[in-house]
C-alpha cells in the first residue's frame, strides 16, 4: 500500500491468543452491536437472545465473516443475514440490525425498506461515523416515510478495518486500488485525492484505537504520505480529546475491560521505505496460500479439477469448464482457531508438508524435492 504502518501493539494486548487482543475487541465490539448495543457483560443473569435480523453490505461482510461464524450468529440471535442491495422479504415481527457504510445509496435503502416496513424496529450501526448531510436526508426519508417510531437506534460503530489475526489487520478488501501505492504515486494525482487517501488510511486507523481504547505515540519521517497520515491522525485525536460530549476513549463510551492505560507507539513509513518487500514471494505455508489458492479475508476458495484444465482447449470448452469448477469449488476457512494453520502457516513449505503426513498418518507421500 502507500503508506507503511508498523504498530508496536504490545499496547494494545495483541499478542497471540490474548483475550484483550485487537481482533478479540472487535469480535466483543460486533458482538455488543448484534445484542443491540447492550452489554452482556454488565448484566447479573443470563440474557435471552432478540431474534434478528442482520442487514449489511460489502463492507460491513468483509468485517464479519473472519470473525464471526454462522453457528456464532445464531447464539447471538441473528435468524437472517443479507446484503442490503438484495430483494428481501417482509419479516413484520422481527427487529433489523443494519451494519453499513455511511453513503447516499445505503441511506435511500434504509428509507425505503421503513417506507416498505419490511421489520418492526431499525437498530442502525454505521461503520464510520455518518455525516450531518446524511443523517437529515435519513430523518427526512423517515419522516415523510411516517415510519420515525420504527428507528429504535442510530450508531456509529467505528468498526472500519478488518481484523485476521490477533496482531494483524487491513483497512479495507473492497476497492483497494483506491488505496495503492500506485494511486498514490501516480504522475496526475492531485492534491485532493491525496489527501482522499490519507483520509481514508486515517478512519481506518482511527477506527483501531477507538476499539482498542488506547491512545497511540505517533511516530513518522518528514514529508510524504505518511506525515500526511500522521499530522491527520494526530488532529483527529485531539479534536476528538477535546470534545467532552463525544470524546471515544473515556468510560462512558467504551467498556471498562476494553480501556487500556499504556500507550502503544504507531510507526508510520512511505512505502519508498522498503519498496522491495512487497515483491518478495516466500515459500511460506501462509505465503503460497495466498499465492496460489487467493487466500482472501481468512478463506480460500478450491476449483473442482483445476490441475486438469489446459490452456490448449477450445475457448468455449475452457469457459464452460470454468463454468463447471465455479459449480463445485469448495471454500476452507483458515481461522485463527485452527491448531494446524496457527502452528505452520509460517513453516517452509517443504517442512510443512511432512508434517502434515505425519499428522495425517500417510506413509506414501514422498518427500518434498
Amino acid at each position: 500500500r502507500g503508506v507503511k504502518i508498523m504498530a508496536l501493539l504490545g499496547g494494545l494486548g495483541t499478542s497471540e491468543g490474548n483475550p484483550k487482543s485487537l481482533r478479540n475487541k472487535q469480535i466483543a465490539a460486533l458482538k455488543c452491536m448484534l445484542n443491540l448495543n447492550s452489554n452482556p457483560g454488565r448484566s447479573t443473569g443470563p440474557i435471552e437472545p432478540v431474534w434478528k435480523v442482520l442487514i449489511y453490505d460489502r463492507y460491513g461482510s468483509d468485517i464479519i465473516s473472519p470473525l464471526l461464524t454462522v453457528k456464532e450468529l445464531r447464539l447471538l440471535g441473528v435468524t437472517l443475514h443479507l446484503q442490503i442491495d438484495s430483494r428481501r422479504e417482509q419479516i413484520a415481527d422481527a427487529a433489523a440490525v443494519y451494519f453499513v457504510i455511511p453513503t447516499k445509496e445505503n441511506v435511500t435503502r434504509i428509507c425505503s425498506d421503513c417506507r416498505s416496513q419490511l421489520y418492526n424496529s431499525y437498530y442502525l450501526n454505521f461503520i464510520t461515523p455518518i455525516s450531518r448531510d446524511l443523517l437529515e436526508d435519513l430523518a427526512r426519508g423517515t419522516l415523510e416515510a411516517s415510519s420515525v417510531p420504527l428507528i429504535s437506534k442510530i450508531y456509529d460503530q467505528y468498526l472500519n478495518f478488518i481484523s485476521l489475526e490477533d496482531n494483524f489487520f487491513i483497512a479495507r478488501n473492497q476497492d483497494t486500488q483506491h488505496l495503492s501505492y500506485c494511486e498514490l504515486n501516480k504522475p496526475g494525482a492531485t492534491d485532493s485525492s491525496v489527501q482522499s487517501i490519507c483520509n481514508s488510511v486515517v478512519e481506518s486507523l482511527f477506527s483501531v484505537f477507538v476499539t482498542a481504547g488506547s491512545i497511540p505515540v505517533i511516530q513518522c519521517p518528514r514529508g510524504g504520505a505518511a506525515e500526511m497520515v500522521a499530522q491527520t491522525l494526530d488532529k483527529k485525536l485531539r479534536d476528538n480529546l477535546r470534545d467532552p460530549r463525544n470524546n471515544m476513549f473515556t468510560g462512558d463510551s467504551l467498556p471498562v475491560a476494553q480501556i487500556s492505560f499504556s500507550r502503544p507507539l504507531l510507526i508510520l513509513l512511505d512505502r519508498n521505505f522498503d519498496l522491495a518487500t512487497p515483491m518478495h514471494h516466500t515459500w511460506t505455508y501462509q505465503a503460497l496460500a495466498h499465492d496460489i489458492l487467493g487466500l482472501r479475508l481468512n478463506r480460500i476458495t478450491i476449483l473442482a479439477d483445476a490441475a486438469s484444465s489446459s490452456s490448449l482447449q477450445e475457448p468455449a470448452h475452457t469457459r464452460h469448464q470454468q463454468q463447471q469448477q465455479q459449480q463445485d469449488a469448495k471454500t476452507y476457512d483458515l481461522s485463527p482457531s485452527d491448531k494446524f494453520w496457527k502452528q505452520h502457516r509460517g513453516s517452509p513449505f517443504p517442512h510443512q508438508t511432512s508434517t502434515a503426513a505425519a499428522a495425517a498418518g500417510c506413509q506414501n507421500l514422498r518427500p518434498f524435492t
